[in-house]
């Protein structure tokens, strides 16, 4: 628990962020609104300072209409600027001074601390706000921001036209362990205490303290290229927070099979019979994880025989006909040793609840039901029958190899 919560779990100070995003943009016309992996660009930075856990109020400052709008929609309250603080030269400053003082004056509301957050920073996270936040805390400072370690070499053009080094010297090139660290900023989050900001009216006023992020975390968009590369590292960054979902020692994957290895439909002939169409891709995905060694079960309610004619062609476990899943799942897990926290359930209907619930991971399938999508802890972008399987298998795989090679082996 964070030291300005009380035991209760309430925070004690009243810190607000706020988001500067004027309409005006040159580089790219309409920047902030942009989609960006199938949202907006101001989109990404609201939905992480609501996933903050110590900002309690979010505004976004704003002289545009379609801005406050998409905000709006987004969850953010939008306080609009008046056009002199809103041209190419208006500062953030400027932003953050206008907001204050209108809260001030339409609700007397002071916030104890500011938290500036530039949209233009779509990889930050919500725990680079908290972060921040906790660090300027801690160390007692004025102001607080977030950095990366900075090792490259810089260079600038003397009064002669020669070149000569910034942060080296040239002649004396000394390897990256043996020169003094360096940080840059990288232009996402800002903290400070109110009544010094409105004092200073600068972002840097007294003591600044510094959060230090990740390298992959510091893109801010300023070029149309730059949306391609912040696409390519959001991708990135969702697989990595998928992997964080996954238990720390994966035991055993256990799935259902109507709407996981099917699209949930069932093709009904003449005489009776049915047939449903599995995935080869998943089938794939299968074979090549019983080769690791994991043990894997099929729990299906359904008692036609598809179920077991497509598990015994892929070689796996299956139990069908079931009403009780979970007595089951854990009387399998009871024989071979196993415990529900190290198993990934993957499932896509309400009969698969009780055991998405008590597994260590629960994984729906993209089309599942609305009651599994909202207590799964990883949600696949393949729906039923067309490769959900083979997006989890090879999500736990790269899981093992990302792990492998934190440990060098």
């Amino acid at each position: 628990m964070n030291y300005y919560y009380n035991t209760q779990g309430i925070c004690l100070m009243k810190i607000i962020a706020i988001i500067p995003a004027r309409g005006g943009s040159k580089g790219v016309p309409g920047k902030n609104i942009r989609k960006l992996a199938g949202k907006p660009l101001i989109a990404h930075t609201i939905e992480q300072a609501r996933n903050s856990d110590s900002i309690n109020r979010l505004i976004v400052s704003t002289d545009d209409y379609r801005i406050a709008s998409a905000a709006q929609e987004y969850g953010a309250e939008v306080i609009m600027r008046p056009a002199d603080i809103s041209g190419d030269n208006a500062s953030s400053e400027s932003a953050l001074l206008h907001t204050v003082e209108h809260l001030k004056k339409t609700e007397g509301y002071t916030p104890d601390l500011l938290v500036l957050l530039q949209c233009t920073s779509p990889l930050m996270t919500a725990d680079d706000i908290d972060g921040s936040v906790q660090i300027l805390i801690e160390e007692n400072a004025d102001t607080a921001l977030t950095v990366t370690s900075f090792h490259y070499f810089l260079w600038q053009k003397d009064k002669k036209g020669n070149l000569t080094g910034i942060n080296h010297n040239k002649n004396k090139r000394l390897l990256r362990q043996q020169r003094e660290q360096q940080f840059m900023e990288t232009g996402a989050v800002y903290v400070m205490r109110t009544q010094g900001f409105k004092e200073a009216k600068h972002r840097f006023f007294g003591k600044t303290a510094m959060y230090i992020t990740p390298p992959e975390r510091c893109l801010e968009i300023d070029e149309p290229v730059d949306f391609k590369m912040a696409e390519t590292l959001i991708a990135i960054q969702k697989e990595k927070l998928r992997q964080k979902s996954l238990p720390e020692h994966v035991a055993a994957l256990i799935m259902d099979f109507d709407g996981v290895f099917t699209d949930n439909r069932v093709i009904v002939f003449e005489d009776g019979m049915e047939a449903v169409i599995c995935n080869r891709s998943d089938g794939l995905g299968l074979s090549s994880l019983k080769r690791t060694g994991l043990p894997v079960l099929v729990l299906s309610t359904e008692k036609n025989p598809v179920v077991q004619a497509r598990c015994k062609k892929l070689g796996i476990k299956f139990i069908q006909g079931l009403n009780d899943k979970l007595s089951v799942l854990k009387d399998w897990l009871k024989s071979n040793s196993l415990e529900l926290k190290d198993v990934i359930y993957i499932g896509n209907d309400v009969n698969d609840l009780s055991c998405l619930q008590k597994a260590g991971c629960g994984v729906a399938v993209n089309d599942a039901h609305p009651q599994v999508k909202a207590i799964a802890d990883i949600i696949l972008s393949s729906p039923g029958g067309y490769g959900a399987i083979r997006e989890l298998i090879d999500l736990i795989k790269q899981y093992w190899e990302d792990k492998k090679d934190a440990k060098g082996c």
